[in-house]
């Protein structure tokens, strides 16, 4: 048996008044995934456990079958885990975001992007070398990642300090959400001189005669300890393997032993390879069990507030990722199933993510009898066939049928 997870980052949403009381979900043509939630097993899953907030870095590793309230341990050292960083005992590791800070007056700041403009990887990787030259030293290293996403170690620093994720407060003030806590007032210090630094950088003076954001600042959030996750092989007895195009979730796949697969073109926003990611996937299944395909473009434009991006990103999720395994798999595989399911909602409203249990639909090419003639959207919700509290014990159901 091959198994196969597709994971829409933040598909899920509320009514919209633009989509006349639809959500994107329901609004976007997506006949492939109505496919799966006519001729497979629909249901309803809470990711987040109660009382968690609502990251990503939760919901994959619920998705994943592990359980939040035993193993997470923070956000960055997943992604430093995919960067290649090792961390002491004694590390502490922050996520570093590239951020557009609009300063009204000395005495104002918004939060105007939490991605700078998605400021590319290139452009990335000056400014974060300027800011480690800058503020690094034994005990303070920054490291370049992804587009606006990067990671700073604290050798010997605390991780008791309360932190607010960038995209949490897009628009508002950000003194009421510097850090608080135990030495908060030396990562306060940090974002304050960043924005010092690189306020006048050569990228940042280019970037804004392109009419695009700069990266005016770094906003230090996600703190925690390296985790230790049993590996698929240990709890499972299956070989794996991830396709993502961030290293949070790839951080994940190292800790439970899967191949990374790094595809060309995959960005993580809105023009990435999606029929590239579909490829892959296929072709590892050749040498692995399970493969986990991860899609941050719906995730990214609920942050950014753009129905119409959102709706652009499902559609082609399901004509070129899922409609493509769709029709080659059964050609390749002579058993597979499917589990397609978002992470959290990423409601366009609020532009954050939300706690609010999700859609999911479990496929088994050998039983696609079922069909209900329904589509793959929030609606399940109201009536699902299964319905999962604690997010974990879905992959148990998935592999082994039993919850």
């Amino acid at each position: 048996m091959k198994y196969i997870v597709i994971v829409p980052d933040g598909a899920t949403d509320y009514p919209l008044e633009e989509l006349n009381g639809k959500t994107p979900l329901q609004v976007a043509h997506t006949p492939n995934m109505d496919f799966l939630a006519s001729n497979g097993i629909a249901g309803s899953v809470r990711n987040i456990p109660r009382g968690f907030s609502p990251g990503s870095d939760v919901a994959n590793l619920s998705i994943l079958g592990y359980d939040p309230r035993v193993y997470y341990t923070g956000r960055a050292p997943l992604e430093a885990i995919s960067m290649g960083l090792a961390l002491s005992k004694d590390d502490i590791a922050y996520r570093c975001n590239l951020v557009t800070l609009k300063f009204l007056d000395k005495n104002q700041i918004l939060m105007d992007d939490y991605s700078a403009g998605h400021i590319t990887s290139e452009e990335a990787k000056i400014l974060i070398e300027e800011i480690d030259k800058k503020l690094g030293n034994e005990a303070l290293k920054f490291y370049s990642g992804v587009s606006y996403r990067h990671i700073m170690v604290w050798k010997g620093g605390t991780e008791d300090i309360e932190c607010t994720p960038p995209h949490d407060i897009t628009g508002k003030e950000i003194s009421r959400y510097l850090p608080i806590g135990k030495n908060a007032n030396f990562l306060k210090e940090l974002i304050l001189k960043s924005a010092e630094i690189l306020k006048d950088h050569p990228v940042n003076k280019k970037r804004i005669t392109e009419g695009k954001k700069p990266a005016n600042s770094i906003w230090l959030w996600g703190q925690g300890r390296t985790p230790n996750l049993p590996t698929y092989q240990d709890k499972y007895k299956l070989t794996g393997a991830l396709i993502s195009a961030v290293d949070l979730t790839k951080g994940l796949g190292i800790l439970a032993g899967f191949h990374i697969i790094n595809v060309p073109g995959a960005t993580g926003w809105i023009d990435t390879n999606y029929e590239g990611k579909a490829e892959y996937a296929l072709n590892a299944l050749e040498r692995v069990d399970f493969v986990y395909i991860h899609i941050e473009a719906p995730d990214e434009a609920g942050h950014q507030g753009e129905y119409k991006l959102k709706i652009k990103a499902l559609e082609d999720i399901d004509k070129i990722v899922v409609g493509k395994i769709l029709k080659e798999a059964p050609q390749r595989f002579k058993n597979f199933k499917i589990l397609l399911l978002p992470d959290h909602p990423t409601p366009i409203k609020v532009k954050t993510h939300t706690s609010d249990p999700v859609p999911f639909v479990i496929y088994d090419e050998q039983k696609k009898d079922i069909n209900k003639k329904r589509g793959f959207s929030e609606a399940i919700l109201n009536s699902p066939d299964l319905e999962i509290e604690d997010g974990y014990r879905l992959m148990d159901f998935f592999l082994k049928n039993n919850v």
